[in-house]
Formats: structure tokens, C-alpha cells, sequence
């Protein structure tokens, strides 16, 4: 038995040099051609991966693959890897699966039910519909629907291995409940983001199926290769009015984003942590403004990462009782306002 991880990917990019995974570019009936093995060929819903995001691949690889392998799912720029930040290869995933039914994310725990989660970035009626086909179609899966959309625990991403008899038993599963629940649910009045309606409920899913069943997990951590594109123009475009002083402008432009792409704000987004430093430091700004202070912490700099080390170096200074000599230095030398240093140290959990 071997075990090929299937790539999923919208973009040309740099797949790892191993034959264990294979790149599989989604979405390909409405895209550029890049080479990659595609998911627009045999029985596919190719088409309607605005929709349903990388599982238009998966539909493919449950509909055409004419393998009995191990399969799994990744992503372009998520992989599963060990505790030493390397790449699993075929004999890892092999080695697992001799004791564990799925491989999944690393669960993430959050402080609320999974529905409030779910409901600050997506339309929560969708996952209350969703519901309602399950409870029809698979009643005997419906508690454990309930039980993991009131936990708070889920997984992220679509990411899994499995083999491919658990695998076709999920696909069959999924699918069904997404055929109805198309049926039921109005997304005519959706942006782009949002349309991905059922790549996002489906994150959700695959721990209510492996619940249902009783399947054996292992959870792996999960490198991440680079930041979303979003995340990176949001970065750029906030800098961009910060040099030129805008401050009033970023502030705007910062919230407008993240109304419509919140996920920007999620962990596995902001891989460095700085959306929410990078909001600290647009409320100091402003406020300073508004206050017409004279030594302004973009007189220090109007550099967006110089000014994220910054206020980083303020944080440090700002936990401890007492100034050391450095810190001293380091303050007589940038000049940073008591509105800086006061919301710096108001907000000291968001640094650690």
C-alpha cells in the first residue's frame, strides 16, 4: 500500500521535491493551464470551485482516481510535517496509519462554541441548514453535529490522509449532504470570499464524520510555506498610507478588509502575529492625532515593520516594574508618547 498527498493549489508554485506529493490545480475549467494534473476532466464540478474551494479536487480524486493508495489532501502552502519542521514523506504518513483510521490538522481550540465561532465571519444560517440536511439524511450522525458545533474544537484547512476506503465513505458523505444542501441555501448575494461557502462549512464536517464513526486521529502539526495573498496586500496597502501619513485612511482601509476577508485575522493567516499589532498601532496613531501630540510615534518612523519592531520593543520594556537602563536609553532615544506607552501596556496579551 502506498500513499500519494494530492496538492492542492489555484497558482503556478514550487511543489516539494518528493514523488509523494502530486500538485493538482483546482478550479482549472475557469483558469490558466499550469502544467499540473487537473480536476476538470471525467465526472467534475470543476466549475463550481468558487463555491467549494479545493473540494472540487477532492470531488475529482473521489471520481476518477483509479487507484486503491492511501490518499491525501494538502495544500500549496500548508503540508503536514514532523516536530523538527520537515516535510512527512510516504514511509511517515504509512507508519501512522498503521495505528491511527485519519490524519488530520493539529486541532485548534477556541474560546466559544464552534456556531459563535463560525457566525462572526460566515452567514450562520448555512451552518444551521446544514444541520437540518444531516439530521434528515444521516440522522444517526446528528448528535455528533451537535456535539462538535457546540465544542470548541475544530480543524482548518481540509487536510487529511486516509485510506481509500475511509476516504470514498467521507467524499459520499459530504457530497451528499452539500447536493441538498445546495439546494436550500441562497449565496446569489455573496462577495467571493463568502461564496466559498461550502469549502468553509466542510473544515467543520470532517470532524463530525470522524466523531460519528469513532475513527482513531492523528492530529500533525502543520508547516505553513507563506502568508495568504490577502493578508500580504493588506500589510502593503496600510503601509503604503502610513509613509504618506494617512492615518485616518489605513484605519478605514485596515477594517474595510477585514469586513470582508475576517479570516485575515485567524492564526493560520497572520503567520507572524501582526494584525493585531498593527491595529494598536493605527489606534495610537490616530489617537495621537486626535490629541495633537507633538512627538508622534510616526515621527520615529513611518516604516509599517520598522514600526511593528517598535512598538514590539515598547512591549518588552512595558512588562517589566521597572526600567532598565537599556529600556531608559532606548525611550530617551525614540521619544515614544504616554498614549503609546499607556495602550502598549493596556494591551500586552496581544504580544505574547
Amino acid at each position: 500500500m502506498s500513499t500519494r498527498i494530492y496538492t492542492m493549489t489555484h497558482k503556478k508554485f514550487n511543489p516539494p521535491d518528493s514523488t509523494t506529493y502530486i500538485p493538482l490545480h483546482v478550479g482549472r475549467a475557469s483558469g490558466t493551464d499550469f502544467g499540473y494534473l487537473g480536476d476538470d476532466t471525467g465526472d467534475n464540478i470543476s466549475d463550481l470551485n468558487c463555491f467549494y474551494g479545493e473540494l472540487t479536487g477532492v470531488y475529482w480524486l473521489w471520481r476518477n482516481l483509479e487507484s486503491t493508495d492511501n490518499i491525501g489532501i494538502c495544500h500549496y502552502r500548508r503540508f503536514f510535517i514532523n516536530d523538527k519542521q520537515e516535510l512527512l514523506e510516504e514511509a511517515d504518513f504509512e507508519k501512522i496509519l498503521q495505528d491511527y483510521d485519519v490524519i488530520s490538522s493539529k486541532a485548534i481550540y477556541i474560546d466559544e462554541p464552534y456556531v459563535e465561532y463560525y457566525g462572526r465571519a460566515h452567514n450562520i444560517d448555512d451552518l444551521v441548514e446544514e444541520g437540518e440536511v444531516i439530521r434528515e439524511l444521516f440522522p444517526e450522525d446528528y448528535p455528533a453535529f451537535e456535539a462538535v458545533m457546540n465544542g470548541n474544537k475544530h480543524y482548518f484547512g481540509n487536510l487529511m490522509v486516509t485510506s481509500r476506503e475511509l476516504f470514498d465513505d467521507y467524499c459520499s458523505w459530504l457530497f451528499t449532504i452539500f447536493a441538498e444542501l445546495g439546494n436550500r441555501i441562497d449565496v446569489s448575494t455573496y462577495d467571493d470570499y463568502h461564496k466559498r461557502v461550502f469549502g468553509f462549512l466542510s473544515e467543520q464536517l470532517l470532524l463530525v464524520w470522524v466523531t460519528a464513526r469513532g475513527l482513531k486521529v492523528y492530529e500533525s502539526r502543520i508547516g505553513i510555506t507563506e502568508e495568504k495573498a490577502e493578508t500580504k496586500e493588506l500589510k502593503l496597502a496600510v503601509g503604503q498610507l502610513l509613509k504618506s501619513g494617512q492615518v485616518t485612511e489605513a484605519r478605514q482601509l485596515f477594517y474595510e478588509i477585514l469586513k470582508v476577508r475576517p479570516d485575515i485575522r485567524l492564526e493560520h493567516s497572520d503567520l507572524r502575529g501582526e494584525i493585531p499589532l498593527i491595529e494598536l498601532i493605527l489606534y495610537i496613531c490616530e489617537v495621537e492625532n486626535q490629541r495633537q501630540i507633538r512627538e508622534k510615534m510616526l515621527d520615529h518612523t513611518s516604516d509599517l515593520p520598522e514600526l511593528l519592531a517598535h512598538v514590539r520593543r515598547l512591549a518588552d520594556f512595558a512588562g517589566c516594574s521597572e526600567f532598565s537602563v537599556q529600556a531608559n536609553e532606548y525611550i530617551a532615544r525614540t521619544h515614544p508618547s504616554e498614549v503609546a506607552l499607556e495602550v502598549i501596556k493596556a494591551n500586552l496579551a496581544i504580544f505574547q
